[in-house]
């Protein structure tokens, strides 16, 4: 059985990245997880006093809660689908979750306006 790794962050364009992966899980029979990754090195941009640990669990929470949130979309189209949630650079995380876990194939969401990556880069990352 294959596996399929998808990318999610909340959001429409992740609803749109989690549709396509369980599609694909259904179509072929594969095996779905979803991926979440932690990253605080934005705090390093800022001046203000805060407590990188305090951000850290509070974006854990949210990331376990998107990723439930992704696995009961998937429930919902017969598909049970596993959750990793993971700390650092998201795409030297992606790619080590798609290692770690054998995946082949990885979904990520199309970048919007405003986004870490330019469409450029995720094609680059994908090569």
């Amino acid at each position: 059985m294959s596996k399929i790794l998808c990318a999610t962050r909340g959001g429409e364009a992740s609803y749109r990245a989690q549709d396509g992966a369980i599609r694909l899980a259904v179509d072929r029979c594969d095996e779905l997880l979803f991926v979440y990754v932690v990253n605080i090195g934005f705090l390093d941009k800022t001046a203000r006093a805060v407590r990188p640990d305090v951000v850290e669990t509070e974006m854990e929470r949210l990331g376990d809660f998107l990723l439930e949130m992704a696995r009961e979309r998937a429930a919902k189209q017969g598909v049970q689908a596993s959750l990793v949630l993971r700390h650092g650079e998201l795409a030297d995380e992606l790619a080590a979750a798609a290692s770690e876990y054998q995946a082949d194939t990885i979904v990520l969401g199309k970048p919007a306006e405003g986004s870490v990556y330019s469409l450029e880069e995720l094609e680059a990352f994908a090569a």
